[in-house]
């Protein structure tokens, strides 16, 4: 008996295998846009609102650093600052405690941008995409991976408001100490979205160092938690941005 051979054609071998690589890749959830839960999706729905009115000058986007703008407790929020600085500005915060660039993404892609047209747009985003989710043993996202969803988001906003300077701001240290694993992981993170800045649209600006003592060591006076700003942490943003934010306002 003659047994019949099975040749795999040739001219198939490299779709096959490109749709294997791509069957078996890990997805990079920091690009997917994505939901959280009922709550969140209610603050989202209130940015929407916010954005249907118009009027709005300068748009603060990110997590809970940016959310901590309209806090009143003067360790943990920056509301007065926020007042004397960006209200005048007819600023605009979109900042929702826990987001990732996933949340960002899918909030932009649903409504947080429509009726709006503001001259400049601070962002900042990507720290809670670093450490481990709740399991304590899966990584949420590689800082490339983070940075990934901070370019699309970048891409995001350039398509939706082509005329828009964008302040892309390195995301803050976190940690009292210069070796910490947070801070190793916004240190790569920020090193890969440097390039983002194009010179015309979109600056990066790291005003990470100015929240930090000699030594490197993040003091608790301005970051009381080693992550989130106190007033005088938010004072020293306000501070940083105040003529790079000024210059992008009157730029044509």
């Amino acid at each position: 008996m003659i047994s019949a051979q099975f040749v795999f054609p040739r001219r198939l071998f490299l779709p096959v295998l490109l749709a294997f690589l791509a069957a078996t890749a890990v997805a990079n959830t920091a690009v997917e846009p994505a939901p959280r839960d009922a709550n969140w999706v209610k603050r989202h729905e209130g940015f929407v609102a916010i954005a249907r009115q118009g009027g709005v000058e300068v748009l603060f986007l990110g997590d809970s650093i940016t959310d901590g703008w309209r806090k009143e407790d003067p360790k943990s929020g920056g509301k007065k600052v926020w007042d004397a600085n960006f209200a005048p500005l007819h600023a605009a915060n979109f900042g929702i405690s826990g987001d990732r660039t996933q949340h960002v993404l899918w909030r932009l892609e649903n409504g947080e941008l429509d009726g709006i047209k503001p001259k400049a747009i601070v962002l900042m985003i990507g720290t809670n995409n670093t450490g481990l989710e709740r399991d304590g043993k899966t990584p949420r996202n590689t800082p490339a991976e983070a940075a990934e969803g901070v370019k699309l988001i970048i891409t995001k906003l350039r398509t939706k408001l082509p005329q828009t300077k964008i302040l892309l701001l390195a995301v803050f240290p976190r940690g009292e100490k210069p070796d910490h694993p947070g801070r190793v992981q916004v240190a790569e993170i920020n090193r890969l979205i440097a390039p983002l800045a194009d010179k015309k649209f979109v600056r990066f600006l790291d005003i990470g160092p100015k929240f930090l003592a000699p030594d490197g060591t993040l003091p608790g006076e301005i970051m009381p938690d080693f992550l989130h700003p106190g007033e005088k942490g938010y004072e020293i943003w306000a501070a940083a941005i105040k003529e790079p934010l000024a210059a992008m306002l009157k730029a044509k």
